[in-house]
Parts: structure tokens; sequence; C-alpha cells
């Protein structure tokens, strides 16, 4: 099996790509895709990727510290935002009504941080340390209605 090439960034290539395409399962062709403008299969396994509505991610938003939020990528055609979590924290959204934590190994197709590729753009882009969106903050961020959902017999279903 031949050997994956380490990643070579373009010189202009700012650190949170960097780190994107390090995460990736080949950061060689990570930048070729980003170049030819396209979007690249991230799996899920330095991070986890918490789903939401976009409206429940842009409510987030103003929400969070401006010097916490995490990564936030954002498709306005599918309506959907993904705040990227610690691994280990999965459990800490498990009773918020808005988001789905996506399992360890789902691919995230993802833009370089600095552009849009298609409807898919950053929010709040990775900036090359590894800083995650704490889950907590997430939470609280989501505020009335984010909370825990109701077990199903309180709405009279068996």
């Amino acid at each position: 099996m031949a050997a994956t090439k380490p990643a070579t960034p373009d010189p202009e290539c700012d650190a949170g790509d960097t780190w994107l395409a390090n995460c990736s399962l080949r950061p060689d062709l990570a930048y070729e895709v980003w170049e030819l403008r396209g979007l690249v299969p991230i799996h899920c396994t330095q991070w986890l990727a918490a789903e939401m509505p976009l409206s429940a991610a842009l409510h987030a938003v103003p929400r969070i510290p401006h010097h916490r939020p995490g990564p936030l990528l954002i498709d306005v055609r599918l309506d959907s935002g993904w705040w990227l979590i610690p691994l280990d924290t999965a459990e800490q959204l498990a009773d918020v009504r808005h988001a789905t934590v996506m399992p360890s190994g789902w691919p995230l197709h993802c833009p370089p941080t600095t552009r849009a590729v298609g409807s898919r753009v950053r929010l709040h882009a990775p900036d090359g340390s590894g800083h995650l969106m704490a889950p907590a903050l997430l939470a609280g961020a989501l505020g009335p209605g984010g909370g825990p959902r109701l077990p199903a017999e309180a709405l009279g279903c068996p």
C-alpha cells in the first residue's frame, strides 16, 4: 500500500485549512479538492459534528461569548448547521432538542475556511488550534426550546 503524502498547504493557506486538511483521510488531496472549488469529506474522527436546523444554529451564534465560539459550518440550501464538538462530549447534547450529534466516522463535507463552496460556508472557521465548541455553551445558547426533550409519554404517545 502506498504511503500518503504529507499535507502540503498552499503558502497562502491559513492555519484553519491546515488543521482541517490534517483531520481528513488524505490531507494531500484536501488541498487539491479545495483548489478545484470542491467540498472535502472529513470524517468525524478527531471531533464530532452537532447538526441542527440553520435557524437554531443562527439563534445560538449571538448568545455564545465571542471569545469562545467553536467552528460552525452552515449550508443555506440544506437549511443546516454543524458545530464541531469534542469527541467525548456527545452525551452533553443528548437532551438538546435541536441538536443531533452525528456518529464518529460520519463524513462532513467541508469547504476551505476562507471561502464558500456552493451554499456551504463557515460562520466561525477553525483557527488551527484545535479549539472546538463547548457543548455546555452550545446547549445554553440554544436557549428556550433548545433544552431537554419531553418524554413521549408526556405527549400522550405510547
